[in-house]
C-alpha cells in the first residue's frame, strides 16, 4: 500500500503545482490573509496587541469554500476523462489511491500555510506576540484543513462533475461551519450540545484560536478526518464491482 500511496501521492504534486486553478486560489487565500491581517495590525497600533490568530482565522472561513476547489477534481476529474477505470484496475489497493490523493491536497496546503508564516514575521519583527498562541492557531489551522480537504475529497468520489461536487462540498462545509451557531437557536440542550460539538469553527475558535491545544479537539479533527477517508475507500470500493 505504501508504494501505491507514494505513486498517486507524487502524481497529484505534481498536478497541484503545475495547475494553474491551484495557483489562483493560493494568490487570493494569500490576497485575503494579507488583507486582513494588514487591518488588525493598524488597527492594534496604539490601542490592542496585534492578534496573532488572525491569519488562521482567516483560513478557518476561506476553506469552506477553498477546499472544495482543491479536492474537486481528486476523483471527479479521473472520471470525466475515463482514467478512473484504469486507476481501479491498477495493482492498488482503495486506501492506497485515497491516501495517496489526500495528503496530495493536504501537502499543497501545508505548502499554502507555510507561505502564510511571512505574516507572522511580520508581526515578530514589530512586536513581541505570543508565540504559544501561534503555534496553537497554526497546529489547529492545519488539521481543520485536513477535516475539509478530507469532505471535499469524499464529495468529488461521488460524482463524476467538479461543479457538482464544489458545490455539495461547500454546502456540507458550510453546515458545519454554522454548527456553533445553530446550536445557540436550538432549545434541547442535548442536542444543541451535539450540534455545537460538530462545528468546526466551534472546535477551532473555542481552543486553538484561543491558544489552547485540546486533547478533544485535537481528536475530533484527526477522527474527522479518519471516518471521511473510511467512507471514501468504502466508496471507491464499490466502483469495483458495478
Amino acid at each position: 500500500m505504501m508504494m501505491a500511496t507514494w505513486i498517486v501521492f507524487r502524481r497529484e504534486i505534481v498536478q497541484y503545482f503545475t495547475s494553474p486553478i491551484a495557483y489562483l486560489i493560493a494568490a487570493a487565500v494569500l490576497l485575503l490573509t494579507g488583507v486582513v491581517f494588514n487591518q488588525d495590525l493598524a488597527m492594534s497600533i496604539g490601542t490592542k496587541p496585534a492578534n496573532p490568530a488572525i491569519v488562521p482565522q482567516v483560513f478557518s472561513f476561506t476553506m469552506v469554500f477553498f477546499a472544495p476547489l482543491l479536492t474537486m477534481r481528486l476523483f471527479a476529474e479521473e472520471k470525466r476523462e475515463g482514467t478512473f477505470e484504469l486507476l481501479m484496475t491498477a495493482p492498488a489497493p482503495e486506501s492506497g489511491i485515497v491516501f495517496g490523493k489526500f495528503f496530495g491536497a493536504w501537502s499543497f496546503y501545508s505548502v499554502l500555510l507555510a507561505l502564510s508564516f511571512v505574516y507572522q514575521f511580520i508581526l515578530l519583527s514589530i512586536s513581541s506576540p505570543d508565540l504559544g498562541h501561534t503555534l496553537s492557531a497554526y497546529i489547529g489551522i492545519w488539521l481543520y484543513g485536513g477535516a475539509t480537504l478530507a469532505v471535499g475529497m469524499l464529495f468529488s468520489a461521488l460524482t463524476e462533475n467538479q461543479v457538482i461536487a464544489a458545490f455539495i462540498s461547500m454546502i456540507a462545509l458550510m453546515l458545519l461551519w454554522l454548527g456553533d451557531q445553530a446550536g445557540r437557536l436550538i432549545a434541547n440542550i442535548d442536542a444543541a450540545r451535539i450540534v455545537r460539538g460538530l462545528s468546526l469553527q466551534g472546535r477551532f475558535n473555542s481552543s486553538f484560536a484561543a491558544g489552547l491545544i485540546r486533547a478533544e479537539d485535537v481528536a475530533f479533527f484527526a477522527g474527522m478526518i479518519t471516518v471521511v477517508l473510511y467512507v471514501t475507500i468504502r466508496v471507491i470500493e464499490s466502483y469495483r464491482w458495478r
